[in-house]
């Protein structure tokens, strides 16, 4: 696996790129393991960093050449997502630009950080297309992206319910939503409490974007598939390589599976965190990677992975009752973009 990880690297160093960031977020290591990989490319004297830089050595290789002349054919256009948004939802990417230009900053202390305006409304366009969207009733944990604003604009779901354990955003979607009628409702909910009866059972589909520790995921996946009525009921959730090993997806595939749950989708470097200050730009300098390289971001590096799951049999959530978000929930060894 390092073999393939430094074969990343170095391409893309032929390829001209130099940018410690946006290396890191065109490979698929997680941020740990890449600055591992760096450390023996810098040992190998394949490389050296120089202010988050990494800059590659003459070195020859007999396929230096034909990697050089190898651009990559990720799409620019779409940012590598595949979508490219259609005139319907460019029209309501222009009203949620407009309705939420006044949103709340993001905060450090509930690690807030929300994905761009495109971004959004490509999960809307992505969630239209799986048929998930029309006519269906929406539950969302935790909503600082405003993907329910999004969602409503298109006057297709029956029902989007919000729940967020920060007051600022529950103020802000309800006052957008009564302004301009939209069918959502929003309230404050501690994920660490079970979900109240009045949402149990009650939903077609779920949205979250859950804490990347096992039992962090385990905890904000099993309150989304408490709310969900039955078989066929679907789960959408974000999930990056930057915080989450290979060895980390094995374990929440299998947990999926537990709760009766087959992936049906994923949708790789879909969601793009962007740095700017009402985001999580505002609080970098309280990220670990930030020790480690000692400079400010200059690329959008973070970003994460959109899944869609679907219950193949009656869903069953692994937590129930009430759990407590310790630090071992919060963060583990691998959470070097979660604030310390």
């Amino acid at each position: 696996m390092k073999n393939r990880i430094k074969k990343q690297i170095l391409q893309l160093l032929l390829e001209g790129k130099n940018s410690f960031y946006e290396i890191l977020a065109t490979q698929d290591a997680g941020i740990k393991e890449f600055w591992e990989i760096l450390q023996e490319l810098k040992d190998d004297k394949c490389i050296r960093i120089d202010k988050g830089k990494i800059i590659l050595e003459e070195k020859k290789d007999k396929n230096y050449e034909i990697l050089k002349s190898i651009k990559s054919s990720i799409c620019k256009e779409c940012n590598g997502t595949g979508y490219k948004l259609n005139d319907f939802f460019l029209e309501i990417l222009k009203k949620y630009n407009n309705l939420t230009k006044n949103r709340p900053k993001a905060k450090a202390e509930y690690d807030q950080g929300f994905i761009s305006p495109e971004g959004v409304i490509k999960r809307a366009a992505f969630i239209y297309e799986r048929g998930d969207l029309w006519d269906n009733k929406i539950f969302i944990v935790g909503d600082d992206d405003l993907l329910s604003i999004a969602l409503a604009l298109t006057q297709l779901p029956k029902e989007i319910q919000v729940c967020d354990i920060d007051e600022r955003i529950i103020n802000f979607i309800n006052e957008i939503a009564q302004k301009e009628n939209l069918p959502i409702k929003a309230e404050i909910l501690d994920v660490q409490d079970p979900l109240p009866k009045k949402f149990e059972k009650k939903f077609d589909i779920f949205v979250t974007d859950p804490v990347e520790t096992i039992p962090g995921f385990t905890l904000f996946i099993s309150r989304g598939v408490s709310s969900l009525k039955g078989v066929g009921g679907v789960g959408y959730f974000g999930l990056t390589t930057l915080e989450a090993s290979r060895k980390k997806w094995y374990e929440i595939e299998e947990r999926l599976l537990k709760m009766g749950f087959v992936i049906t989708d994923i949708r790789r470097k879909f969601n793009i965190y962007p740095l700017v200050e009402v985001s999580f730009g505002a609080y970098e300098d309280k990220l670990p990677i930030y020790n480690l390289v000692k400079e400010k971001s200059d690329y959008n590096w973070y970003s994460s992975s959109f899944f869609r799951i679907e219950a193949v049999k009656e869903p069953e959530p692994l937590v129930k009752e009430r759990m407590v978000i310790e630090e071992k929930v919060y963060k583990d060894e691998e959470s070097l973009a979660t604030p310390w």
